[in-house]
């Protein structure tokens, strides 16, 4: 099967629209099933946060993530490079040529006091590496910013750097990730959206090699499926990673936007994709991580070996479990 075809790089953390008339969705809405759509393999894309995808400079490609760090000295590219190319010569990942044909958006936050700005040149470094040409990578300096997803006009000021990390930065972030990696976009919807976000059974996809607990992965995720796209319409498949601290069932210090307990859906509902998705044909995946305390108590997706030695690989427990969803929402394909 076709690797991930693009990955996106959000510097400062984690990326709404103005505010939206979105579906109406439940707490207790019961799981339901992936659904098999008409999904243009091959504009599948992967895109995650800092948090969940290179606070430590690109460590979700090397296991032994003693190579990087986050600081100002950080990542020895050359050395994650050679390492790159050695786990695919050990059949651990796909070929690293794949990334030559890669779109590269990076967003630094000038106040992030998580991810240093270093680390942007160091992450272009190491995809230039591999052929990634210039046309490809877009960098985006926000004197404003802080460890935060930037949207136009929900969450904190923009400068904060707590939950729900999301900032009204005045920045539509997840807009300007989509058409950078599919190209021009058509205008939002006005009013309500035509699509549908279901709240789905994600255990189903996690192999069964140990216990669901340990491997960092919620029981449950969410997928927004556009109209045209639920009535057989060809679609493309964009995969979004929440950052850490922002998964469904993220016990936060503080009372989280919406109430309750938990963190919720902040993230999935709000930091902009279902808008530009719903008008362009794109499925959106949020898939969920959850925190296993003493091992992963912020709810990150495993950049650091939480799950094992294999966490950044093919056969890594929730790359494995991400490709199986795909899987599944793309045997449709017609």
């Amino acid at each position: 099967m076709p690797s991930f075809v693009r990955f996106l790089v959000l510097l400062p953390s984690l990326l709404t629209a103005a505010f939206l008339v979105f579906p109406a969705i439940c707490s207790g809405q019961e799981a339901q099933t992936l659904p098999a759509l008409n999904i243009d393999i091959n504009q599948t894309c992967s895109e995650g946060s800092a948090s969940a995808a290179t606070t430590r400079c690109s460590c979700t490609l090397d296991p032994a993530h003693r190579l990087c760090s986050v600081s100002l000295g950080s990542a020895n590219v050359r050395a994650l490079a050679s390492a790159t190319r050695r786990f695919a010569e050990e059949g651990l990942i796909d070929d690293p040529h794949n990334l030559a044909g890669h779109r590269l958006l990076i967003f630094v936050g000038g106040k992030d006091p998580i991810v240093p700005s270093a680390i942007a040149p160091q992450v272009v470094a190491y995809y230039r590496d591999f052929s990634v040409g210039s046309e490809n990578i877009s960098s985006i300096s926000w004197a404003d910013a802080g460890h935060t997803m930037p949207t136009m006009a929900y969450g904190n000021r923009c400068a904060v750097t707590d939950s729900p990390y999301i900032g009204k930065c005045r920045y539509d972030g997840a807009k300007e990730v989509l058409s950078w990696i599919y190209g021009p976009l058509k205008p939002d919807r006005k009013g309500r959206l035509s699509g549908r976000l279901i709240r789905f059974d994600q255990s189903a996809y996690v192999p069964q090699t140990s216990f669901l607990w340990l491997t960092g992965m919620d029981t449950t995720g969410w997928i927004y499926i556009p109209a045209p796209c639920a009535s057989g319409a060809r679609c493309r498949l964009h995969i979004a990673l929440h950052g850490c601290q922002q998964g469904q069932s993220y016990l936060p210090l503080k009372t989280p936007p919406g109430g309750g307990l938990y963190y919720g859906t902040p993230f999935v509902r709000h930091s902009g994709y279902l808008a530009p998705a719903d008008t362009n044909r794109i499925v959106v995946l949020f898939p969920q991580a959850v925190s296993i305390p003493g091992l992963n108590p912020f709810g990150c997706w495993d950049w650091w070996g939480y799950t094992g030695s294999n966490f950044a690989n093919k056969h890594g427990v929730q790359i494995a479990a991400i490709r199986a969803m795909v899987n599944q929402i793309a045997s449709g394909q017609r």
